[in-house]
């Protein structure tokens, strides 16, 4: 069997799949996908199946893309013309494989509607592992990202939301009262593209069969080499709290070479993110939630991941490289987890009272404002969230650094000589 034809059977399958997903959240009775919520409801008013108003539901969305896309409209994209039509059959088939099937109950509405994100996951993952086009839903957003230059992750969000509220008020337009948008349209939102990346990460041999290239393992660190011994010290801290200030003190008493902002020039050189781009989101993450629903969905487009994502594992690259040529102080960028299969990596938390913080801050920026309880609070959270999400640990748990320090009781020049000291004890001078 070709490579093509492998393709071909294992997207058909998907389509097949995806549609008797949908079959099975209409039996539910509890809401569909954002995406067939506008078909279905269309459906229950005009004398027009579910699969046929999921075709001219779709054509719509085609012709939006071309509007959108205008001159850089790829025209192999039609391909998602009769892939549209091969849905909407499937999907009134398997309406009426199904269509016997009754529940009682909200427990077995509930289950049959999980089952239901189950199976559209499932053929959402054989889709996209053929490579072969998309639908056009995930085709729109796709459209917008480029257009509005938006990240694909947020135009997804963007256009299932959009569906939604379309939903809402076609249902409350055309029917009177509230159908196809329940509970069940957020649990399928929600889970849909997370069960996605799940049989990605577990089912690596569709990717063998398929002859697709190898994808890096989401958020993996390769383990460092050390050719010749360096000694690395990595510092996180508090907002406010002198990490800088004391990295850099550091650095300058042992001759090392000292990274906190000078990350952001060489990821720029070496990832092709702008210099804005990595200062606004590297070492932040406002909501751990809200990421993981934006992230899941590029469980809808092969071998790409979500722009934070590269640019944690950029800037891990750019470190591990650092550390193998030569001894330095790191300040954040999870170092500490990066580098921690390096032998001689000396990890330090440095944390502080929130009136010094606050002091420290307005004479370090030369602020007139006055610093907020809530802003430290802000910015300390999108640092744990950001750790906790690329790294799985507590970033403010002292268990995970060799040492950790109150800057508000020393001066910097004091926790600096304790740092020192307490690193030539942990790691000797060989």
């Amino acid at each position: 069997m070709n490579n093509i034809t492998q393709r071909i059977l294992v997207f058909v399958s998907g389509l097949f799949i995806m549609a008797f997903g949908v079959a099975l959240s209409v039996k539910a009775n509890l809401g569909v996908s954002p995406i067939s919520c506008i078909p279905y409801i269309y459906s229950l008013r005009y004398p027009l199946t579910m699969g046929e108003m999921t075709i001219i539901f779709n054509v719509f969305l085609i012709l939006l893309q071309i509007l959108l896309l205008r001159r850089k409209y790829r025209l192999f994209q039609l391909i998602q013309l009769p892939v549209v039509f091969v849905f909407g059959f499937f999907t009134d088939f398997t309406l009426y494989l199904v269509s016997d099937l009754t529940l009682s109950g909200y427990g077995w509405q509930g289950l049959l509607c999980l089952l239901s994100c189950v199976v559209i996951a499932f053929g959402v993952f054989l889709e996209v592992k053929a490579g072969i086009t998309y639908l056009p839903g995930e085709g729109l957003a796709m459209a917008i990202a480029e257009t509005w230059k938006k990240e694909f992750g947020k135009a997804k969000i963007w256009v299932d939301s959009l569906m939604v509220i379309a939903g809402i008020l076609s249902s409350f337009a055309l029917i009177h009262h509230l159908q196809g948008v329940r509970e069940g349209t957020i649990v399928a939102a929600l889970l849909v593209g997370y069960l996605a990346r799940l049989y990605s990460r577990k089912l690596p041999f569709f990717d063998v069969w398929l002859g697709n290239k190898p994808q890096e393992k989401e958020k993996s660190v390769t383990p460092v080499q050390v050719p010749n011994k360096k000694l690395i010290i990595t510092i996180s801290r508090e907002y406010g709290s002198g990490g800088h200030e004391i990295g850099q003190l550091i650095a300058k008493e042992l001759g090392f070479s000292f990274y906190d902002k000078e990350l952001i020039q060489l990821t720029t050189e070496q990832s092709g993110f702008t210099t804005q781009y990595i200062e606004e989101h590297e070492q932040k993450l406002a909501h751990s939630l809200l990421y993981d629903l934006y992230e899941q969905n590029y469980a809808y487009l092969n071998e790409q991941q979500p722009p934070l994502d590269v640019l944690f594992l950029a800037q891990s690259k750019i470190i591990r490289e650092i550390c193998e040529k030569e001894s330095c102080v790191i300040v954040g960028r999870c170092a500490n987890f990066v580098l921690k299969d390096h032998p001689d990596c000396f990890t330090v938390f440095i944390h502080a009272g929130k009136e010094y913080r606050k002091n420290k801050i307005v004479e370090e920026y030369d602020l007139e404002a006055r610093v907020t309880d809530q802003l430290l609070e802000k910015t300390d959270r999108e640092r744990a969230n950001y750790c906790s999400h690329f790294t799985g640990k507590n970033w403010n748990n002292a268990k995970n650094y060799h040492l950790a320090v109150n800057s508000s009781h020393y001066r910097s020049e004091k926790v600096a000589r304790m740092i020192i000291e307490a690193v030539r004890e942990k790691i000797p001078k060989k």
